[in-house]
């Protein structure tokens, strides 16, 4: 199934984004404390910098670790915090060399259902059960990928016809969506907070 992400906002990194399951991770593993973005542009970054037109989990899990981190902190730094970035990158490099011969694609490639599916991505390095559900529902609604009950493994962010996460955006206008949605969450939280515990 032909992809085509808009995740980066900018046509060759979302590019990457779209034909590398390496880049879709390593944007997916970014995206914290950094505008969405900037997140999925780096993997471009990454790979401009190694002189490279793609990521190869091989190569990035045998680089040595400090001339990676500097190539994440050469400015325009790839993360707000690309030290400890680039150790997770490189973490979740040496797990897919080890665990799937650097196929990142094989992660979910004749999965057999949503559930092992939403296993097998919390089991990634820098992959909590959020990041993996919101990473699941990116699969099913733009990669094509649905095994059985995926939807239900992704849970709110399965959801059809949502604008919760980087799964629904396909556009500039559900790029708006979302990003509204995030900040209605954020503010129901705030307020939350602010109310205490209730008696």
């Amino acid at each position: 199934m032909a992809v085509s992400l808009h995740l980066a906002q900018q046509a060759d990194a979302d590019a990457l984004l779209s034909r590398s399951a390496l880049a879709a991770l390593t944007g997916m593993l970014l995206d914290q404390q950094v505008p969405m973005e900037k997140a999925f542009a780096g993997p471009l970054t990454i790979a401009q910098r190694m002189g490279a037109e793609d990521l190869d989990a091989r190569v990035i899990a045998g680089y040595d670790p400090e001339a990676f981190a500097e190539l994440l902190s050469a400015k325009p730094a790839v993360h707000r915090y690309p030290g400890s970035m680039a150790k997770r990158v490189q973490q979740l490099c040496q797990y897919l060399v080890e665990h799937y011969d650097g196929d990142a694609a094989a992660v979910w490639r004749e999965v057999p259902s949503g559930a092992e599916l939403l296993r097998r991505l919390v089991e990634l390095p820098g992959f909590g059960k959020q990041k993996s559900q919101i990473f699941l529902a990116l699969l099913g609604k733009q990669f094509g990928v649905r095994p059985d009950g995926w939807r239900e493994a992704a849970g709110l962010y399965g959801e059809e016809g949502s604008r919760r996460s980087v799964a629904d955006i396909t556009d500039p206008e559900s790029l708006v969506q979302v990003r509204a949605y995030k900040q209605q969450a954020k503010q129901a939280a705030k307020a939350e907070k602010a109310a205490g515990p209730s008696k």
